[in-house]
């Protein structure tokens, strides 16, 4: 699997969903159950972060504080804190978040060898028989996938 490409394509799906997104509906709640397409992005920079956390990780950084909050969320549970925080942001900073992780992301994926990514227990607290190629695709790719046909669902039914 060439883990940039499916990275790229899956931060692209997104880009391309929210393009021309209607100003005025950025905060319409509806988009994925009570969440808006803002509330959305916030929760796919916040996940972005924690894949960069995890890269980060495995190159032998300790500073890793969304991963560090994915593992020990508080009463809300991680996506409902980290929507919450995000909550008062100006959409421009929540795509900037997003962004600006994925860029990231991006830096870290060329520093680790390929075969790494097929190694079951790097992420062993995801399931130790899962790789990280596994983990990348169900959680990053996949997921992205999910919330850009919800964002695609949601615009169709807006008003014209």
């Amino acid at each position: 699997m060439n883990v940039p490409d499916v990275l790229m394509y899956g931060h692209r799906t997104v880009l391309l969903t929210i393009k021309d997104f209607p100003d005025a509906e950025w905060g319409t709640g509806g988009a994925c159950g009570t969440w808006s397409v803002k509330d959305v992005m916030g929760h796919l920079g916040a996940g972005e972060n924690v894949l960069a956390d995890v890269f980060a990780s495995l190159l032998g950084e300790t500073d890793t504080p969304y991963l560090d909050q994915r593992h020990n969320p508080g009463p809300l549970g991680f996506n409902d804190e980290q929507a919450a925080q995000r909550k008062d942001w100006p959409i421009r900073q929540i795509l900037d978040e997003y962004n600006g992780a994925h860029e990231r992301v991006m830096e870290l994926v060329t520093r680790i060898p390929a075969e790494t990514f097929l190694q079951p227990g790097l992420v062993a607290w995801y399931g130790p028989e899962y790789s990280l190629d596994e983990y990348i695709v169900y959680t990053n790719y996949a997921h992205k996938r999910e919330h850009a046909g919800q964002i695609s669902v949601f615009r169709d039914r807006l008003p014209n």
